[in-house]
């Protein structure tokens, strides 16, 4: 019986197993007799495994490959739009030279489906890029041969230097300035990098001191360009006159690149680590020089550029100041970062506002006062406030506990413009002082007309409205100093003396008459600067109505703002309808332009002005 279901379970495999070569006989016992058809279909199977394998492994090193799980395809994304598009993953993400490198490429590919199937992955890969992949031949093996570099940004940058020299005591790493904070780019210069290393702990404002200060990165540019109405050339500046960045681009720097503690935990839960918070050296070891982590996984950002609200165009930042530590620096508070230290120091707390009235008579942004928009030239220029609040060498030095006010001299006027421009500043304020001066005692008289007079409501009402106009100009005016903006100051007191001087028409009074003073008749450009400087103006004739005139005869009988509306500098237009509003003061409009309708007119109008007050 046993022997019966012995043969009927072999003619049940016999069949099958014939098929790959394997012969089953039935002599009271199952023989297998091997066929050469069954090592010929064993050899086919193996060679299909090696085979497939060999395949998978070539797939397994393509970016194809990567791109398979979806938390890879922002990263396959950003490598395919990059300047890397043509180089596989592997070549970069594994260096070569290593022993068991093929192995290990292929131990790490499998783990990584391994964590995908698994789903034990981390949404946010993080991949460490040794140097060594960098510099292998045929990628970038001479890059350290090429000394100084200028990037597409215009930034001169040294490969060598940064790689083979220890930088605030850190060996960098090519993944230190070329990474991807960012997804969308892939393994291109993060400035940002470069910011926190050469302006964190080097102090703000006036005492920023960047490592290799601003000519160490930046190419002057060597274009005339205009801002205003004025041409500028950097080179005349910085090179011929001396005139350093910081004068015209002083808030280029923002943020302080302090690294919180609140950032470990993106990355580390364990108190252990956690404690080494404080252990700078040691973090800065073993995050940048073991495991190449970016700056920014663990620092806020410190931007460099220019803030376009606030005007700016030009990059730059101040060097050249005293080392950090000695009497008077700033103290920059990122150095107590780690030591849970956390003073703050705010001054607009409690000095509000001190300077926004100097800022708008220099921006000339005085809509509010019902005034032109009349910028500074200076302010035109991009002249930051230390380009005139300007202390050199041989100054006194800043005490280490008061400090210092550091005011404007003509030491700035010298430094920029050159020596003929020395006085000019303090004649400028001593004029101004002059008229403010006199304005002040024209508006106290008119005042005291107004509190005793007695005419009609709409009059007064009139009146009064008008001299509150001058009087908060005039505060204006007084506090924030009109060498800030002589071309606004001068129309401001010129519109304070006709407010007041139709005051005193409607009273039926005279006062002071304020309007041959330089300020008031707009002649000031002559005498507080043309004159100095060998500028004619104005110039002896001049060609309109399409003939020739004495430009200089009709400046000894008129005020300049009789017939130009004076605005910034250079920016002098004609009065709109000129020739009846003026002209036909002496000329007889019905017939030529300068056919003189009484010249006794004329003749009296040049004896009753002083040329003096030119």
């Amino acid at each position: 019986m046993g022997e019966k279901k012995l043969n009927k379970k072999a003619g049940l495999i016999a069949g099958p197993l014939s098929v790959i070569g394997v012969n089953i006989s039935q002599n009271g016992r199952l023989h297998a007799h091997l066929m050469p058809r069954f090592f010929v279909i064993i050899a086919c199977l193996i060679g299909c495994f090696i085979f497939s394998m060999i395949g998978f492994a070539k797939y397994s090193t393509s970016p194809s490959f990567c791109k398979s799980c979806h938390i890879m395809k922002p990263y396959y994304t950003a490598w395919e739009n990059s300047s890397h598009s043509h180089v596989d993953c592997v070549d970069c993400h594994y260096p070569p030279g290593k022993s068991k490198t093929v192995l290990w490429k292929k131990f790490q590919a499998m783990s990584q489906v391994a964590k995908y199937v698994t789903r034990t992955y981390s949404s946010k890969p993080f991949a460490e890029i040794e140097d060594a992949s960098c510099l292998r031949s045929g990628c970038h093996s001479t890059r350290l041969l090429e000394g100084k570099v200028i990037s597409g940004k215009g930034i001169k940058f040294n490969h060598e230097d940064h790689i083979m020299n220890e930088k605030k005591g850190q060996n960098l790493k090519c993944s230190t300035c070329h990474s991807q904070i960012v997804v969308g780019k892939h393994i291109e210069v993060t400035y940002d990098s470069c910011y926190l290393c050469h302006f964190k702990g080097r102090g703000t404002g006036m005492q920023l001191q960047p490592i290799g200060g601003c000519l160490g990165c930046h190419e002057l540019p060597d274009k005339t360009f205009k801002l205003g109405n004025i041409d500028y050339n950097h080179r005349n500046f910085v090179t011929n006159q001396g005139v350093t960045c910081d004068n015209c681009h002083l808030d280029v720097v923002r943020g302080n690149g302090t690294a919180t503690q609140e950032r470990c935990f993106n990355c580390h839960n364990e108190p252990d680590k956690l404690k080494q918070y404080n252990n700078v050296a040691f973090l800065h070891d073993n995050h940048v020089t073991e495991h190449n982590v970016a700056c920014f996984h663990c620092h806020q950002e410190i931007r460099h550029g220019f803030d376009v609200d606030n005007g700016n165009a030009t990059l730059a930042v101040m060097f050249g100041v005293k080392d950090k530590k000695q009497p008077g620096d700033v103290i920059n508070m990122d150095d107590f970062a780690h030591s849970g230290k956390t003073v703050v120091q705010e001054c607009g707390n409690c000095h509000i506002d001190k300077h926004s009235g100097a800022l708008a008579m220099y921006s000339g942004a005085l809509q509010h006062l019902d005034l032109p928009e009349m910028p500074s030239p200076m302010h035109t220029a991009n002249v930051e406030c230390v380009g005139c609040h300007y202390r050199d060498a041989a100054d006194s030095e800043i005490d280490e506990f008061k400090g210092a006010t550091i005011n404007a001299s003509d030491k700035a006027c010298v430094k920029c413009h050159g020596p003929k421009y020395k006085g000019i500043w303090k004649k400028t304020k001593a004029a101004l002082e002059r008229n403010l001066a006199l304005l002040d005692e024209k508006i106290t008289l008119v005042k005291a007309a107004l509190n005793t007079c007695s005419m009609p409501e709409p009059v007064m009402s009139k009146m009064k409205k008008n001299f509150a106009k001058v009087i908060r100009r005039h505060n204006f005016l007084k506090t924030a100093k009109g060498e800030h903006n002589i071309f606004l100051a001068s129309w401001i007191i010129r519109e304070e003396d006709k407010l007041l001087s139709g005051i005193e028409d409607s009273l039926k009074t005279k006062f002071s008459d304020l309007s041959k003073l330089p300020l008031v008749s707009g002649r000031y450009c002559s005498t507080l600067c043309h004159f100095k400087l060998g500028v004619k103006s104005p110039p002896p004739t001049i060609k309109i109505f399409g003939k020739q005139m004495s430009h200089i005869g009709h400046a000894v009988m008129r005020n300049c703002v009789d017939c130009h509306v004076i605005g910034s500098h250079k920016d002098i237009a004609l009065q709109k309808n000129l020739g009846q509003n003026v002209c036909a003061d002496c000329h007889d409009p019905e017939k030529e332009p300068f056919n003189f309708n009484s010249a006794t007119a004329c003749a009296d109008k040049a004896k009753a002005v002083k040329v003096g007050n030119m």
